[in-house]
């Protein structure tokens, strides 16, 4: 199981890359937000040709869209929503600054929905260790962002 996360860590670097890609495409088109639909069009071909290729991709049935929570429908709109901010506003901060906030958001309120155990993740404490990670990654934006 260890090569999935080589597999992370290349999501990692795909990460760090797509924000200047896509501001790029967006500086260079009239309107910055047609960006977010050549970007999502891609993002659909991707998981359409991958869903394909694997045979992992089938319609939901009645019961599997009963089942499901009313919040689970919204992670695309949650997507939508980084990479407007993407388009929009990370070539003015930077890779760093932009890329680190958004990490360190992402671990902080990790740690939260973990601990809680909220929108479907198992129930892992917050522990001291990991409140201290947390803080020493909003210390790590700080020097970023300043330096």
């Amino acid at each position: 199981m260890w090569y999935l996360y080589g597999f992370v860590l290349l999501a990692g670097i795909a990460n760090a890359v797509q924000p200047g890609q896509n501001s790029t495409l967006a500086k260079g088109l009239s309107q910055p937000l047609t960006a977010g639909l050549v970007v999502g069009v891609g993002a659909a071909l991707s998981v359409l040709i991958i869903g394909l290729m694997t045979r992992r991709l089938a319609w939901p049935t009645y019961v599997e869209l009963a089942q499901m929570p009313w919040w689970a429908w919204f992670g695309g709109l949650l997507g939508g929503g980084v990479v407007i901010r993407q388009l929009l506003i990370a070539r003015q901060i930077g890779a760093g600054a932009f890329l680190s906030l958004l990490v360190t958001a992402g671990v902080v309120t990790s740690i939260l929905l973990d601990h809680f155990g909220w929108v479907g993740f198992e129930v892992h404490p917050a522990t001291l260790w990991r409140l201290v990670g947390s803080v020493l990654m909003i210390a790590g934006v700080a020097l970023i962002a300043v330096f």
